[in-house]
């Protein structure tokens, strides 16, 4: 069985929502630990220069890129900028996405075609944008698409971030029979990231509600900050994800709860139940 670093080492890495948790955690971890020139792109300038200049002071190598994955052509010049200031891509990681909280009837339209926008449209723009760069060259390359824990599962107060979660799932196992079909299985290799509880800002950085039940959408907001002090390093769940890719496994999980969640599913849909009501505090299970 191949190790990352012989895997990735060496190679470049492009991560979109860099600039903070997983996508900050993934880099981290490619650029230090396994000598990738990673390419950073985010909408959030300052945050992207910051960790650049991190990376470039501790020896690795690293490229900012603006980019805002709402925008397909934003995507194509990120592409484009990868290709001129990096090299060939070796792995591409449609990160970026965003939460929401409230129920689902309080939830503002501008916030649900927002979420959309990034979690589900940035992944397609993503893939629209690498993907015939990848088909072209014969070189070895990953695409990862991040969807989550929640992507095999339901959860209250949160429905358009488990519903964009459960696309891109749909999308990345899809995409991989896609590839298979054309004949590049050989050279490309897709997989999907489904983290459990890893430490980011994605819920203080939340959606919120601003009419119905603003109290149901807050407390759930303050659960789930309760949960982020349990949660796992982003460079621990790097780790993990590109020991597991690197052994070529498709479902790339953080923690050993998310296979555990899996297996919940499965028994849901195999027996024709309703998705139970969670009970109690959210907690994060021990491995």
């Amino acid at each position: 069985m191949s190790s990352a670093q012989e895997v990735f080492g060496g190679g470049v890495a492009v991560i979109t929502g860099a600039g903070a948790g997983i996508g900050a955690g993934i880099a981290r971890y490619a650029a230090r630990e396994l000598g990738m020139t990673v390419v950073l792109a985010d909408i959030d300038a300052a945050a992207i220069a910051v960790l650049r200049t991190e990376l470039q002071e501790s020896g690795a190598s690293a490229v900012d890129v603006v980019c805002d994955v709402r925008d397909p052509a934003a995507l194509e010049r990120l592409a484009e900028q990868a290709a001129t200031q990096a090299g060939p891509v070796t792995l591409l990681v449609n990160n970026a996405g965003v939460e929401q909280f409230g129920y689902l009837w309080d939830t503002p339209v501008g916030n649900w075609d927002r979420l959309v926008a990034i979690n589900i449209n940035g992944v397609f723009h993503g893939i629209k944008a690498f993907l015939p760069r990848l088909l072209a060259d014969a070189q070895q390359s990953w695409v990862w698409n991040l969807s989550s824990v929640g992507g095999v599962g339901a959860s209250p107060l949160q429905a358009p971030y488990i519903m964009s979660k459960h696309a891109v799932l749909a999308i990345t196992e899809c995409l991989h029979q896609e590839v298979e079909l054309a004949g590049h299985a050989d050279h490309i290799h897709v997989q999907a990231v489904l983290p459990g509880a890893v430490a980011s800002n994605i819920f203080e950085s939340a959606g919120a509600v601003d009419f119905g039940d603003v109290t149901a959408a807050e407390d759930h907001r303050a659960a789930m900050l309760k949960v982020k002090e349990q949660a796992m390093d982003p460079v621990e769940a790097a780790r993990a994800f590109f020991d597991q890719a690197a052994a070529g496994e498709f479902y790339l999980v953080s923690q050993g709860f998310v296979r555990d969640a899996m297996a919940a599913r499965a028994d849901v849909l195999i027996h024709r139940r309703a998705p139970f009501l969670p009970s109690g505090e959210f907690t994060v299970p021990t491995d």
